[in-house]
């Protein structure tokens, strides 16, 4: 049997299937974050809140979620991608690249100025894989306070500071996800 890979909006029951998800996905940075934050999941209170609020967006193969981005709204003009994970299974396959697409889509037509996240500077699936989608590093000197509160809880959890990085995309840049995974050579 095919897998069918499809993206949507988060529903109640996708809830309790995302931690495991998550610390899969985590498994991934080993060796490049610390323990503590490899073993945490996002709060179940915290998912359907976001939910609730269309800011949770899940990838499903055959009709079972198998990766998702939560979103936050931390700022009136940017939409924050906190969290984005596929199950290593179904890695390699466009998930991500679609989860971000969906990201980014729904933030230009609910008016955003731009998609904001933090992420690992010297891994091959984070910050080169966003810049390759058009997101750029944030100067230190520009950072707003919210974002500069994320990187603050990041490092209180034990990320290295120095190895994180505040990246945006506007959402006046234009995006097609056919045309993101042909550019990107290797899907992800």
């Amino acid at each position: 049997m095919s897998i069918v890979y499809i993206i949507r909006a988060a529903r109640p029951d996708d809830l309790p299937l995302l931690p495991p998800i998550e610390l899969a996905a985590a498994k991934l940075l080993a060796g490049h974050a610390p323990e503590s934050v490899l073993g945490e999941t996002t709060s179940q209170g915290d998912l359907k809140r976001a939910q609730e609020k269309g800011l949770l967006w899940v990838a499903l193969a055959n009709n079972v979620p198998v990766g998702f981005a939560h979103v936050e709204v931390i700022e009136p003009s940017a939409a924050h991608l906190k969290e984005i994970d596929v199950h290593p299974q179904h890695g390699r396959r466009g998930l991500g690249t679609r989860l971000v697409v969906a990201v980014c889509t729904w933030a230009a037509t609910a008016g955003y100025r731009a998609v904001t996240l933090t992420t690992l500077r010297d891994v091959a699936w984070n910050m080169p894989f966003y810049a390759r989608m058009g997101f750029q590093e944030i100067p230190s000197a520009q950072l707003s306070g919210a974002l500069l509160s994320v990187l603050r809880d990041e490092t209180r959890r034990g990320l290295d500071p120095a190895r994180r990085v505040a990246m945006e995309r506007s959402c006046s840049l234009p995006l097609d996800a056919a045309h993101l995974q042909n550019s990107l050579g290797t899907q992800r």
